[in-house]
Formats: C-alpha cells, sequence, structure tokens
C-alpha cells in the first residue's frame, strides 16, 4: 500500500515537472512577445522624436513624459496575470525603474558576457521564482542613445536631464555597453 501510495505521488510529482518544463518554452515566447510590443511602441516613437530633432531634445522630453505612460498602457492590454518593464543597472527615474536583485543578477551576467566577448543581443534569459516567470531582453546602447545616455552629452541635455532627473545615473555609457533590459513578467495561471 505504502509502496503503491509513493509511486503514485511520484508520478504525479514527475507530471507536474514535466507540465512545468513543458510550459517554460511557452512562457518564453509569450514573454518575448510583450516584450517586443512594449520596445516596439518605445522604439517608433524616440525614433520619430530623434528625426524631428536632432539635439535629442525632443526625444528626451518624450521620455520624460511619455515612456512611462507608454509602459501602463502596455501593461493594460496584457491578460491579467502578465506584466512588462524596463529597468537599467544605472537608472534615470529611480521612482519607476529601480531594478531588484534578481533584474541586477541578470544584468551583470549579460555585462559579463559582453566583457567576455560572448554576448549576443538576442540572448533571451528566463528566471523562474515562485509562480512568476521573468523573461528578459537586453537593451544595448547604440550610437543614437548616447546623444542622452552617453559621456559627452551637449550642454543643453545636460541640464534637461538635471532638470527631470536630478539622482540621474543613466550617462557615461559607450556604444555596446548594456543600456538595460525590459522584462516580462507573467505569473503561473
Amino acid at each position: 500500500m505504502k509502496l503503491s501510495l509513493f509511486a503514485a505521488s511520484l508520478l504525479i510529482a514527475t507530471s507536474t515537472m514535466a507540465a512545468d518544463t513543458a510550459q517554460t518554452p511557452n512562457v518564453k515566447l509569450e514573454g518575448v512577445k510583450y516584450i517586443k510590443m512594449l520596445g516596439g511602441a518605445l522604439k517608433s516613437q524616440l525614433q520619430a522624436k530623434m528625426k524631428e530633432d536632432k539635439t535629442g531634445l525632443t526625444a528626451l522630453a518624450f521620455c520624460t513624459g511619455s515612456a512611462n505612460d507608454i509602459t501602463n498602457e502596455v501593461n493594460k492590454k496584457l491578460p491579467p496575470y502578465a506584466k512588462v518593464r524596463r529597468t537599467s543597472l544605472k537608472v534615470r527615474n529611480g521612482k519607476v525603474n529601480t531594478p531588484d536583485a534578481t533584474d541586477r543578477k541578470v544584468m551583470e551576467e549579460y555585462v559579463a558576457s559582453i566583457q567576455a566577448k560572448k554576448f549576443s543581443p538576442k540572448d533571451i534569459k528566463v528566471v523562474e521564482e515562485g509562480d512568476v516567470t521573468r523573461v528578459y531582453k537586453p537593451l544595448v546602447a547604440k550610437a543614437v542613445c548616447l546623444k542622452c545616455h552617453g559621456t559627452d552629452l551637449s550642454p543643453k541635455i545636460s541640464e534637461a536631464i538635471k532638470t527631470a532627473y536630478p539622482n540621474d545615473k543613466a550617462t557615461g555609457f559607450k556604444e555596446g555597453d548594456l543600456r538595460g533590459v525590459i522584462i516580462a513578467e507573467i505569473k503561473k495561471h
């Protein structure tokens, strides 16, 4: 009796683990879909602002006034068990984008792979914590990003950043550096 009860428990546990393992690729694909929704919305509007004003001031004003609103709008379109957000090791807006310990660990892994020249911007990381799966996509600093996030900022950009973000840490990047990540968080449902 005890042996058959043990065998039944083992079978159930194995089935549950197999189901969780089978769900991980689907969760990853779902997370990437949500990441692309946010990334696409932000990128298209940011590119338009950069074309509109080569100084970067219009793009900075857009980020200051609209990036979090766009994130909130994308989240309203997601199922109730999912959300998407952005963060960085060097945040500009600490009120909404501060990383937690898991975010930091994943970003530090990306930084290490960049330094070891083993990095791919397509390296999607999946982290399971309790009933939440996080899907991470790295954001790499490109030349155009450096107008507002680089080392040689124009005086007008520097002043605008200081005014909008007095505690800004999101400068000093070089092309190819890890700028941050977009994260999809999906609760088991």
